[in-house]
């Protein structure tokens, strides 16, 4: 889990920087005001769970596999996804209904980030 989560986490994290760099370079006269900042919220919210993926592997390197880190890991994987890459196309193509998908993506985050807690205070080591 420890290697799969930091894979994970290195990988979003090139990507956020890439995806930003070319918001940054390649978006800001082609698109509005208004849709970079979704954009750049999209990219505000992929590089801080693609670090949280990063300590979610970390404290499984520490304090060994459990459920609780499995499933934060994961929901923060799918978070991502769902919430940054749904941000990413709106913004872009203007497609509104987008939007009605990206509250799943956060409460992936909130999901993720409860697990997280609820492995950090059940002091127990389980397999996943």
């Amino acid at each position: 889990m420890q290697r799969m989560f930091i894979a994970w986490g290195a990988v979003l994290m090139a990507l956020s920087v890439a995806i930003g760099a070319f918001g940054a370079h390649m978006l800001e006269d082609r698109i509005g005001a208004d849709a970079l900042a979704v954009y750049e919220t999209g990219v505000h919210y992929h590089m801080v769970h693609g670090i949280a993926i990063l300590i979610t592997g970390l404290l499984a390197g520490v304090s060994g596999n459990s459920r609780g880190l499995f499933w934060a890991g994961t929901l923060f994987i799918v978070g991502t996804i769902i919430f940054s890459g749904s941000l990413y196309v709106l913004s872009i193509s203007g497609i509104k209904w987008l939007g009605a998908i990206t509250p799943i993506g956060g409460t992936a985050f909130i999901a993720g980030w409860i697990a997280l807690m609820v492995s950090a205070l059940s002091g127990r080591r389980q397999s996943r």
